[in-house]
């Protein structure tokens, strides 16, 4: 499965490759404000689709443009795709982008691939087996003071994104840090945690596209993800935080005030389902959820002293 993830990579990277030789003649469309898809983005994740459906027509996808639209909804495997992850960045010929394939097999990520087309960098993991770099091991970095750290992160670009509580954690995380640092690629930003090159990551608003490959590649290189409580429900709920396990915990506490986690009153209807309700993407990405031993989740105590909700 790995291997046809790789071969459904390089396929969407070769298109991509062509066509950022001629980008003025690519048709751009538009997702709404500042949120592009270009005919580039459609076509790589055609070519993604059809490799991984002729080795595997019963298995599902959740794909970035398409949605479920192919491939089995009852399935227990689902392949999670960005085709291009970083449309903005490529579209303005700035070379930040990746092609991201991750599988999930009854809700726990198992094979993950993301693939730098402009530099021929293959990032790859498989669950238990290590994470990889052009055949080079991965392992988080080992620096223990956030105060040395160099963290990555992501604005907020989207209509509707609360843009006042990012400044807020920006303003908090640039002066603990070495440095703060947002090239515009989600899934790569995720890897160059796994990677050392960075020794945490935090963003809001991301899809369980943009860093279901890269969660898998943080954890199998040592390091931990979650959502900004500490907990592993952060594939469906638009925010993560990631890093080696000394920077993460701190960054969970300095970010839990900020989480916007939707947790139902016990004893609720569909607990799982009312938060997912909330947003089409985390509606999507339910079903997928990774497994809950990805990032172990904070103490009850530590989680009600410190996640106060504040006024935007």
């Amino acid at each position: 499965m790995l291997n046809i993830a790789i071969k459904a990579a390089r396929a969407a990277g070769s298109i991509i490759n062509r066509a950022a030789l001629d980008l003025e003649v690519i048709k751009v469309g538009s997702k709404g404000p500042n949120d592009f898809v270009s005919e580039v983005d459609r076509a790589a994740e055609r070519a993604i689709i059809d490799i991984l459906l002729e080795a595997y027509p019963g298995h599902g996808i959740l794909a970035e443009e398409s949605g479920r639209e192919h491939g089995a909804r009852d399935s227990e495997f689902t392949w999670i795709i960005d085709p291009l992850d970083g449309t903005t960045n490529f579209l303005h010929g700035f070379p930040v982008y990746a092609v991201s394939i991750a599988l999930a097999h009854r809700h726990a990520v198992q094979q993950a691939v993301v693939y730098d087309p402009t530099r021929n960098d293959l990032f790859y993991a498989s669950k238990g087996r290590g994470a990889f770099l052009n055949d080079r091991r991965l392992r988080v970095s080992k620096r223990t003071r956030l105060s040395d750290a160099l963290i990555g992160t992501g604005f907020p670009f989207r209509k509707g994104d609360n843009f006042k509580r990012y400044v807020k954690m920006f303003e908090e995380v640039m002066q603990s840090c070495a440095g703060l640092r947002r090239p515009g690629a989600a899934a790569l930003d995720l890897c160059y945690v796994a990677a050392g090159s960075y020794d945490g990551f935090f963003e809001t608003g991301l899809s369980p596209w943009d860093i279901a490959a890269g969660s898998l590649m943080i954890t199998e290189a040592g390091g931990l993800i979650g959502n900004f409580t500490g907990e592993s429900d952060y594939l469906y709920q638009r925010e993560v935080v990631a890093g080696n396990p000394k920077v993460y915990g701190q960054l969970v506490q300095m970010l839990a005030p900020y989480t916007r986690v939707i947790r139902a009153e016990p004893g609720a209807a569909g607990e799982a389902g009312g938060a997912a309700q909330a947003d089409p993407a985390a509606a999507l990405a339910a079903a997928v959820a990774p497994d809950a031993a990805v990032a172990p989740a904070a103490t009850p105590t530590k989680v009600r002293r410190i996640a106060k909700p504040q006024a935007d």
